[in-house]
């Protein structure tokens, strides 16, 4: 029998819009339920240093339209640190969590999905992630903002790009997956977009560059951060918990705006919108996505669907099991990059 009393959140990694939706979502089902809700702080660092409290309806009633998460988060993974997984044990069994949900992208969820096989935690999931890089959902909460801000972003570069006769780089997220700088460039009319996923033509996009810029007077480009490019020594980055690199003080829009203007003789600006695109108010589908992720998850929980992410698959948002959603990244496929190219013209 499924006897749940008490349900912690914690929201871990990289903070998105449309984290505090989840949590709203989360703490207003429960009480459909009669489940105390406990508010783990800084994600994984919550359960292994014991900041938790309880989280009320009053304190989430305000925050549908907040970016960033009112838990906080952190990058800590228990399984790094010495007696991590004791301390995240013995803070579950001391404020008497009968079950977890755990918000957060691949690497959050990850934590999760080894928690509940090895130590059989009760654990549910809800995937965010401004990559859009989860498999097992269609799309994650924080995209849809993030390329928003970007497209944003993008449009006032080109209106100074115009002004000055420029070609204008826009820098955006993305390590592993170039969602992000695909869409960002395809929905703000950009003339070249760079991605993790393929290779940089240095000499053909310049080239194409130079024709725009004959026609246009200006010319712009997205390249995604984890875009690898000429110069660039990967094997000196640091790494995180979480063995991915940390790519802070790579400069890949700089690095891009040089080759342009070495290779055309063309004036190159650049621009880096970084964190900027994890914050702000999140967008009415973030919104909503983010309400049905959390209230979804708390289904799973009641319905004992343990090792389960609330996900979106076509217009329902199900269960899926948290091994398909961290077994692999989605990545960008030919099928969208194709696309792209139509508008490489």
């Amino acid at each position: 029998m499924n006897m749940i009393k008490r349900v912690g959140i914690l929201t871990g990694g990289g903070d998105c819009s449309g984290l505090n939706p989840t949590i709203r979502g989360a703490v207003y089902r429960a009480q459909d339920y009669n489940y105390e809700v406990y508010g783990i702080q800084e994600g994984w660092k919550g359960l292994v240093k014991g900041n938790i409290s309880p989280l009320s309806l009053s304190e989430v009633k305000e925050i549908v339209d907040r970016g960033g998460t009112v838990l906080g988060t952190s990058r800590l993974n228990p399984y790094k640190i010495d007696n991590g997984i004791k301390q995240v044990l013995d803070s579950i069994k001391k404020f008497k969590l009968d079950a977890i949900i755990a918000i957060g992208g691949e690497d959050t969820l990850s934590v999760a999905n080894k928690l509940f096989k090895e130590e059989n935690v009760k654990l549910v999931g809800a995937p965010k992630t401004m990559d859009n890089d989860l498999s097992g959902t269609d799309y994650t909460f924080g995209f849809d903002s993030s390329v928003t801000w970007a497209i944003e972003a993008m449009r006032s570069l080109q209106d100074s790009g115009r002004s000055h006769r420029r070609i204008m780089v826009l820098e955006v997220m993305g390590r592993h997956a170039g969602w992000v700088a695909l869409f960002t460039g395809m929905a703000s009319g950009a003339d070249w977009t760079l991605i993790p996923e393929e290779k940089a033509d240095i000499k053909k996009m310049c080239q194409h560059l130079k024709e725009v810029y004959k026609k246009n007077k200006y010319a712009s480009v997205v390249i995604s951060e984890g875009v690898i490019l000429p110069g660039i020594d990967v094997e000196k980055e640091s790494l995180d918990q979480f063995g991915h690199m940390i790519l802070r003080n790579r400069g890949v829009g700089n690095l891009l705006a040089d080759l342009i203007k070495k290779n055309t003789g063309i004036e190159t600006r650049h621009a880096v919108i970084g964190h900027i695109q994890r914050g702000g108010s999140p967008t009415l589908f973030d919104r909503i996505l983010g309400l049905r992720c959390g209230v979804t998850a708390v289904d799973l929980i009641a319905q004992g669907k343990f090792g389960y992410i609330a996900a979106l698959k076509g217009s329902e948002v199900i269960g899926v099991p948290l091994e398909k959603a961290v077994s692999k990244l989605k990545v960008v496929d030919k099928k969208w990059w194709k696309l792209a190219q139509v508008f490489f013209k």
